[in-house]
C-alpha cells in the first residue's frame, strides 16, 4: 500500500509542544540510536529543564528550533539551527520513523533553508551526518549542500557539508 503524502507543518518551537516533542524522543528512540548517538536515560529525566534551556537559546537568538507537526499535532520531526553566528548555523533534524520514505526529511530541510534565510538573516549552513546514515546524506545532497570534509561524529566518522544560501535557486518561503 503506498504511503499518503505528509503536510508540511514547520513550526517554532513554543512550551506548549514539550510534552508532545518527549512522546516524539521517547517513541523514535531505538530507531535515532541506530544512526546517530543515544541522547540518554539523562535527557529523558531532565526533559523539561533541557526543553526550557532551549527555549531560552532560541530567545537570545543563538539557535532555532523547528518541529514538524500532524493535523493533530503529533510531532513528525525536527528540524534545527543552532551555533547561530555571523551569518551562518548548524543544521540538524530528524524524523519519526513511521513518516520517513515520504521526502518529508527533504521538503522540511528545503523550507529551513528558505526560513533560514529570509526569517533568521544567514548566508551559509552546515551539516553534518555519519557515513553509513545514507538518508540523511541524500537528503543533504538533494537540498543542495556540498561535501567539504571529513569528520567524527562521537567516534563514527561522518562527512562535513555546506550549504550557501545565497546560491539556492528555486525555493520559496511559504
Amino acid at each position: 500500500m503506498p504511503h499518503r503524502p505528509l503536510p508540511l507543518n514547520l513550526t517554532r518551537l513554543r512550551a506548549d509542544h514539550a510534552p508532545a516533542l518527549l512522546a516524539f524522543e521517547r517513541a523514535n528512540r531505538a530507531y535515532f540510536a541506530r544512526s546517530v548517538p543515544d541522547r540518554g536515560d539523562d535527557y529523558f529525566a531532565s526533559f523539561a529543564s533541557r526543553h526550557a534551556a532551549l527555549l531560552a537559546e532560541q530567545d537570545a537568538g543563538v539557535c532555532h528550533f523547528h518541529l514538524l507537526l500532524d493535523d493533530d499535532g503529533a510531532v513528525l520531526g525536527r528540524v534545527n539551527l543552532v551555533d547561530v553566528e555571523d551569518g551562518s548555523a548548524d543544521l540538524g533534524y530528524r524524523v519519526a520513523e513511521h513518516a520517513t520514505g515520504r521526502g518529508l526529511a527533504v521538503a522540511a530541510v528545503r523550507e529551513m533553508c528558505a526560513r533560514a534565510a529570509a526569517d533568521y538573516g544567514l548566508t551559509a549552513l552546515t551539516a553534518a551526518t555519519t557515513l553509513d546514515n545514507a538518508a540523511s546524506r541524500a537528503v543533504l545532497a538533494r537540498t543542495g549542500f556540498v561535501p567539504v570534509g571529513d569528520i567524527d561524529l562521537d567516534g563514527s566518522p561522518g562527512t562535513r557539508y555546506e550549504l550557501s544560501l545565497g546560491q539556492s535557486i528555486g525555493w520559496t518561503h511559504a
